[in-house]
């Protein structure tokens, strides 16, 4: 696809939206950014120069206003989402209707290429509602837009995400963590960077089109592991207590009344099934990309969560909990 061609961004304000916008910037594409609320994505136009990222105010429930969006562009990245359900903000309404109407006016408009970013685990048998609607999106995008690319990111880490900052905010309060499922669940975290750069090489390659992607990162972790990486890192000593997934839909029923709820009943019900790739999917090596590691990026962003700071020193591991020769203590479920 030539430089300088237009690409919509449904969801650009988001946690991957953002580096995904800055990836076209870099690349010379210019951008329409179409977001519920302008006002709060306006660090978006500074990534690029005057003029090459525009924000619009689009509903993407909408079809007419989606229709517009679409209106004179080459390409269209879908990272509309949501973590959780509050008020209007439905699952069904922004993994799968939303899907159905970007697709369909993708297609109307004559878009040339439509990357559809999903989510590892997708499954229209799950338990979850978020990967039952993930699924449906998926399906329902390709209906409308059979030469949709779509990508399935695991989870995705990076300075603002949601995982690896939640459980580190919770660790400088807490003094003990939860290993849910008893910590056994498996994933394969991937770095917002390389999200971005794997939804550039689907817009601007040839060989990228027509084809589904499992974006997962170059290591496997238990959840256990993960939040070892995360005391470590923080130098912080908690205590890891295994609850069973039934207890811990029983916290989730409460604190997920929250405006930001720190779990949900359907959460408890994605950490029951590993977040990995399938073996032999098409994934980064594919599209040309070498992933980056957790531990080459966490180090970057989660030292605001030690005591003192970035300039901390790195305590003695027998002193803190973590290390070769001894680990966060773990009571026995």
């Amino acid at each position: 696809m030539a430089m300088r061609s237009l690409v919509t961004v449904f969801g650009g304000s988001g946690f991957i939206g953002r580096y995904t916008v800055r990836a076209l910037a870099n690349a010379g594409h210019r951008i329409r950014v179409c977001v519920r609320r302008p006002n709060l994505a306006i660090y978006l136009p500074p990534m690029g120069h005057v003029g090459q990222i525009q924000l619009v105010r689009t509903n993407v429930t909408d079809p007419q206003a989606v229709e517009a969006a679409l209106r004179g562009a080459d390409a269209a990245v879908n990272l509309v989402g949501i973590l959780y359900e509050t008020g209007r903000q439905r699952f069904q309404s922004l993994h799968a209707e939303a899907a159905a109407n970007i697709g369909a006016a993708a297609q109307r408009a004559g878009v040339r290429r439509l990357v559809h970013v999903s989510a590892l685990g997708a499954n229209p048998e799950s338990t979850s509602s978020y990967a039952r609607t993930k699924a449906e999106g998926e399906e329902r995008v390709r209906q409308a837009f059979s030469a949709a690319t779509i990508l399935r990111p695991s989870i995705v880490f990076g300075p603002e995400d949601r995982f690896f900052n939640r459980f580190a905010a919770l660790a400088r309060i807490s003094p003990v963590l939860p290993l849910i499922g008893g910590g056994r669940t498996r994933f394969q975290p991937v770095y917002v960077g390389d999200v971005a750069e794997a939804v550039l090489k689907c817009i601007s390659s040839e060989q990228a089109s027509l084809r589904l992607y499992e974006l997962a990162g170059p290591k496997t972790y238990t959840f256990r592991e993960i939040l070892e990486l995360i005391l470590a890192e923080t130098h912080r000593r908690r205590l890891l207590v295994p609850i069973s997934f039934s207890l811990a839909a029983a916290k989730a029923t409460v604190l997920g009344l929250l405006p930001k709820p720190l779990l949900t009943r359907d959460q408890v019900e994605l950490l029951k099934h590993d977040n990995v790739a399938e073996s032999g999917a098409p994934g980064f090596a594919n599209l040309g990309i070498r992933p980056e590691t957790v531990e080459s990026i966490i180090p970057n962003y989660l030292w605001r969560f030690r005591r003192e700071g970035q300039f901390e020193q790195v305590p003695p591991a027998d002193t803190v909990g973590y290390g070769p020769s001894t680990s966060p203590r773990t009571l026995s479920s």
